[in-house]
């Protein structure tokens, strides 16, 4: 069975996320005390409740542990985040996502249950500055402290040659898991594969292999 998510707090990022799920297929129900948001993207998400989400009774009267995954994306209030945080975990939710504001508002929601903490406005900051000071990175998503994942142009030297001859894995450190080229991607790779110009790597490895690219200096 699909996953249902539920979404409480519905600002800038919670509105982003909660649409983007629902152009992915899946059940989203957004939770606001807002009466304005809540008729706002009500049109959009399967479900759409006005509700003060730190009373308890008025958040299991929703059924909220029938969710697989809760997003908890209240904004500057770290006190109303942290008690519904508290509260969905109680209640039973699988999987539990929190937005911090800081590093101890994050460490005290992982103490609290949180099973994953997102810094969306840090994240966006630290991509958009990826994107910036490189010519080759299209895209960045650190996903560990030590590893990430880019979408890198491909080098002149690449070009015509074949995944074989390139040999990423042992010259430079990094594994190719896809490759796009148009509209098209690839992520069944063979080593014949020829690198062509317009192709772009979808490239995953250690930071500091991986700035290499970013400095176009492999």
């Amino acid at each position: 069975m699909d996953k249902q998510f539920v979404v409480i707090g519905c600002g800038r990022f919670g509105e982003a996320l909660s649409t983007k799920l629902v152009e992915l297929g899946k059940e989203v129900m957004v939770v606001d005390i807002s009466e304005e948001i809540v008729q706002n993207i009500s049109q959009t998400v399967t479900y759409a409740v006005q509700a003060d989400a730190t009373d308890e009774n008025s958040i299991k009267s929703l059924g909220i542990s029938n969710f697989d995954v809760a997003v908890i994306s209240i904004g500057a209030n770290i006190q109303a985040s942290l008690l519904v945080t508290l509260m969905i975990k109680e209640l039973g939710v699988k999987k539990v996502i929190a937005k911090a504001q800081n590093e101890l508002h994050a460490k005290i929601l992982y103490k609290i249950g949180a099973d994953r903490v997102v810094f969306p406005e840090r994240e966006m900051g630290i991509r958009v500055a990826k994107n910036l000071v490189s010519k080759n990175v299209l895209d960045f998503i650190e996903f560990a402290p030590d590893y990430s994942v880019m979408e890198v142009l491909v080098l002149d030297e690449w070009i015509g040659q074949s995944l074989i001859e390139i040999d990423m894995r042992s010259r430079y450190g990094i594994n190719v898991m896809a490759i796009k080229h148009g509209d098209d991607i690839n992520i069944s790779l063979i080593g014949t594969y020829e690198i062509k110009k317009d192709d772009i790597l979808i490239v995953i490895g250690n930071n500091s292999d991986l700035q290499k690219i970013e400095r176009a200096e492999i």
